[in-house]
């Protein structure tokens, strides 16, 4: 939530800098891509994790929710684990090169390379771990020892929290208005 914050806040400030100032930093643009990536892919494990990743489930919806788990967890050990264990492989020796030459941005002013290069693979252990997680709910809930994973949880949103603050506010902001 704060990484959003600071990059709207510096995108703001390198667009408001470009056009009423007409000057510009390539290490903020880089700042504001270093942070763009890491709000994804550190956050892909806990989207995971509250079960609100993108699931194509046109025909899975139809299948009993044992068969629904299977195929889940069948999905998880053959095709994101693998993915995830093969993009770790791949992205750590690019790190390395980068980290070990101190590799720097080709722009005038830019950054250092290797702390973007490292959110990848920390990004991909972070969702495989959650995939892990999610493969012994998956087993659990087959063995009938814990609830369905795919459920969403029934607590409120963010949002829907805020909306019903929102509402109290006024509610009480309109009976002080009655009463003075």
């Amino acid at each position: 939530m704060w990484v959003v914050l600071l990059v709207v806040v510096i995108s703001s400030y390198n667009a408001f800098a470009r056009k009423f100032f007409d000057t510009s930093s390539n290490a903020w643009l880089e700042v504001q891509w270093y942070l763009f990536g890491a709000l994804f892919l550190l956050t892909g494990g806990y989207t995971f994790l509250r079960n609100e990743h993108v699931r194509v489930d046109v025909l899975a919806s139809r299948l009993s929710e044992r068969t629904q788990i299977v195929i889940e967890a069948v999905c998880v050990v053959l095709f994101m684990l693998p993915a995830c264990l093969a993009i770790m492989a791949l992205s750590w020796p690019v790190f390395m090169d980068s980290y070990l030459s101190q590799e720097v941005s080709s722009n005038s002013g830019g950054l250092i390379r290797w702390p973007a290069k490292l959110i990848i693979p920390i990004g991909f252990a972070l969702i495989s771990l959650q995939g892990i997680s999610h493969l012994i709910k998956c087993i659990g809930f087959l063995r009938g020892a814990c609830p369905n994973p795919n459920k969403k949880l029934l607590e409120k949103t963010p949002e829907e929290l805020l909306a019903e603050d929102i509402a109290r506010q006024a509610q009480a902001k309109l009976a002080q208005q009655h009463k003075g």
